[in-house]
């Protein structure tokens, strides 16, 4: 069933062609079929759903989509999506929404969900504390397998994990871990202390998200413990959550690489105002500082009236340096956020992309000067102040285009900010003006 078609048997009111067919498919398919309905129609066809099914549909949704179908929903409605969603998810659910409508929400949920999701809400956005979910089974030390195993069947609505169950100390503090073969393999009546594992890796609930990424990333986690400053076990985060998070830290290094500022929004949801004013600051800045480019032209008017043909090859030495310095600076970029490279092996880097950029810049240099002679019928003198120009411009990018990210990163700053663009602007001032210096010293002008 295609979106259009599920539109017009609501339209219809065929909804037990419609409830029969959305009781078949996937949750996820369900949400990506029905949220960009009408509003009307929307929360006719979430009603629909078969209980089981709505709050997964629910937390598939886009968060705008979100937001809007919970204060659609009748009070009763949304209480039973509320206390059916997991901490972490029902806490993302209200981090953008106004005070009044989160209070007139919480008011019917249970206290105890009440304050799950209060918990969550202080902690700093994007740190582990906001990201991670309460439902979790801690196991006391001293218990025997067989108790241990009972707790979990009893409570075993309220986890969010099947992967560990984490053993704490009376006081909560976080001891270890057993994992489920252990847990079945060992004989009933043997003590947790005997089979559980220290823990190699623990969250601290003010972790950046970022920082926690890179650990699952590197190790393959699926699930990770999370304590508060005095090591005691609050939360857990599972594998979904970091998926969330490389994709939303990918988009947004991304957006400033392509100089716009960062939106949680999709491109659709996105209205053209609000694009306006993601993209506007960055395109101002970089048109004042092209004005660099045109002051340069200007100073070297009387060159360029002399020898017209010197102006044929801006466009070429500016788009070539500033596509080098693209390359470098993204290639470091990649490299800085994979914790590939640090601030010290700086040399090591301008070092290499001086031996790149030298390579490149004579190949470029030899394929051009070909060019110059025998298709542009230049002069010799010419062709050589366009290919000096070209080898020295490479050379220049690739260095500022390596450096820079790095620099970035050591003073505090996004390294991404130092990308296409801005890289391009500082490049296009620094070509022409290597240009028009090579010109004066070979043409005496």
């Amino acid at each position: 069933m295609d979106r259009e078609t599920i539109e017009k048997l609501l339209n219809e009111n065929e909804l037990t062609k419609v409830k029969n067919e959305l009781k078949e498919m996937n949750e996820f398919d369900i949400a990506s079929l029905i949220e960009d309905l009408p509003e009307e129609l929307l929360i006719k066809a979430f009603r629909l759903l078969p209980k089981s099914k709505a709050t997964d549909v629910f937390v598939n949704m886009d968060d705008d989509v979100q937001r809007n179908l919970i204060t659609a929903l009748t009070n009763k409605e949304a209480t039973i999506i509320i206390e059916d969603m997991f901490s972490d998810d029902a806490a993302d659910l209200f981090e953008e929404m106004p005070a009044v409508v989160i209070s007139k929400l919480l008011k019917n949920v249970s206290s105890e969900t009440r304050m799950s999701i209060n918990k969550l809400l202080k902690y700093p956005d994007n740190s582990a504390g906001s990201l991670m979910a309460i439902e979790h089974i801690h196991l006391k030390k001293g218990l025997t397998i067989n108790e241990a195993i009972n707790r979990i069947r009893k409570h075993e609505s309220e986890f969010v994990s099947y992967e560990a169950w984490y053993v704490t100390d009376n006081e909560r503090r976080l001891l270890g871990y057993v994992d489920i073969k252990n847990l079945l393999l060992s004989d009933p009546n043997s003590l947790l202390d005997d089979i559980m594992k220290p823990c190699k890796h623990v969250l601290s609930t003010l972790m950046d998200q970022e920082d926690v990424a890179g650990i699952f990333k590197d190790y393959n986690y699926s699930t990770l413990p999370v304590v508060d400053l005095e090591a005691r076990l609050v939360g857990i985060i599972t594998i979904d959550d970091i998926l969330d998070i490389i994709e939303e830290e990918t988009t947004e290094d991304i957006e400033k690489m392509a100089a716009i500022t960062p939106s949680d929004k999709t491109y659709m949801r996105t209205g053209v105002f609000e694009t306006w004013k993601k993209r506007i600051p960055w395109l101002l800045l970089l048109m004042i500082s092209a004005t660099f480019t045109g002051k340069i032209i200007s100073h070297f008017e009387d060159a360029l009236s002399t020898y017209v043909v010197l102006t044929a090859f801006i466009p070429m030495l500016m788009d070539t340096g500033g596509n080098a310095g693209s390359q470098a600076s993204v290639s470091v970029i990649r490299s800085l956020s994979l914790d590939e490279i640090e601030y010290r092996d700086t040399f090591k880097v301008l070092f290499k992309e001086f031996r790149v950029s030298l390579l490149c810049g004579i190949t470029l240099a030899i394929a051009n000067f070909f060019k110059l002679i025998f298709i542009d019928n230049v002069s010799n003198e010419i062709a050589l102040i366009v290919c000096s120009t070209l080898v020295i411009t490479v050379m220049v990018a690739k260095l500022i285009g390596s450096s820079l990210p790095i620099l970035a990163k050591k003073i505090g700053f996004d390294p991404a900010v130092m990308a296409s663009p801005f890289i391009t602007t500082i490049v296009d001032a620094c070509s022409l003006l290597i240009y028009f210096r090579i010109a004066s010293m070979l043409l005496g002008i």
